[in-house]
């Protein structure tokens, strides 16, 4: 395999990848519950809790625990929603907001609307990016390490993104045929 020309439309094709991971991601926000987004597939979760004031707060360790727990699609749905407005923060040259100050707004149209609030929001920061820019060295996830640019966050971007929605229709899956399992593994 050759590599790409210095010119090669980087941005069109992160564009293209964006678009193709989001349309998967439609398939199952169109179909999710409300129940689905605080079911538990096991013992050990993670997922977001209502508080007193009636505002949603998601289960959080400084020091990832071992084993990991399982997250519910509402982790998940909140976890999307940190990473992806704080890189959207970058993008568009916003101070970047701290993890406590995500909120989620609930299970749900509430969720899904918000969601998709985030991609509008991403969007407008990826068209009005310019090849230049994307060249530029990245303020996120990596803290202005030389080594990545802003096409690099985008990337990044996109299999985060990638990552949460297999998870997310895997547990949608996984609820809608029933919670037994099966099998007697290998």
């Amino acid at each position: 395999m050759t590599s790409p020309p210095d010119d090669a439309p980087t941005l069109p094709l992160l564009r293209w990848q964006f678009d193709l991971v989001w349309s998967l991601f439609e398939y199952h926000l169109e179909r999710l519950e409300p129940g689905d987004f605080l079911w538990e597939p096991a013992t050990e979760c993670w997922t977001v809790r209502r508080t007193d004031d009636g505002t949603w707060t998601a289960d959080w360790a400084e020091t990832e625990p071992d084993p990991v727990p399982v997250p519910t699609i509402g982790w998940l749905s909140w976890h999307i929603g940190w990473w992806w407005s704080v890189a959207a923060d970058h993008a568009h040259g916003r101070a970047p907001r701290e993890r406590e100050e995500i909120v989620w707004p609930g299970p749900g149209s509430p969720a899904v609307e918000w969601l998709r609030g985030l991609r509008a929001d991403w969007l407008a920061a990826l068209d009005g990016l310019s090849a230049g820019e994307s060249a530029a060295v990245a303020p996120f996830p990596w803290q202005h390490d030389p080594r990545h640019t802003v096409a690099h966050m985008v990337a990044w971007v996109n299999a985060e993104l990638m990552k949460n929605v297999a998870e997310i229709g895997q547990l949608r899956l996984q609820r809608a045929v029933g919670t037994e399992a099966h099998g007697t593994g290998a």
